[in-house]
């Protein structure tokens, strides 16, 4: 049995046919996420600081919903616009899973929807 996860309160609901995660057999996959202001559905402001802090925060009140947090986390996947921009994201990514360490790819893409210059996609255990 899968349950789809679309009304994750603090997060953006989802911009396509797909639900913000799917949960089954104790694992939670997580939709990839844009920086997008869930209050506003737009892109935030500024640059791939301020996207890589609104990823985050999506991807956190998604697992918050779930009741479970990123030390749950047990793969992720990040999608950059410009590899250039790795270590800034790596530094925000690695702030806010407090030092778990998932498996992890990170790739370069062409484009990514709404223009975002980041997305990312996890993979969480529902229990330790």
């Amino acid at each position: 049995m899968i349950r789809f996860i679309t009304d994750a309160p603090d997060a953006p609901k989802a911009i396509g046919p797909y639900s913000q995660a799917a949960v089954t057999n104790g694992l939670a996959f997580i939709s990839g996420q844009v920086p997008i202001d869930p209050a506003t559905g737009n892109l935030v402001s500024g640059g791939i600081e301020e996207q890589t802090t609104q990823v985050m925060k999506n991807l956190a009140a998604i697992l918050k919903h779930l009741n479970i947090d990123f030390s749950h986390v047990a793969s992720s996947r990040i999608y950059l616009t410009d590899l250039g921009h790795f270590q800034t994201v790596n530094a925000i990514y690695e702030k806010a899973l407090g030092g778990h360490r998932p498996a992890r790819a990170t790739i370069q893409v062409g484009a990514l929807p709404k223009a975002a210059q980041v997305e990312i996609e996890m993979v969480a255990a529902m229990d330790k």
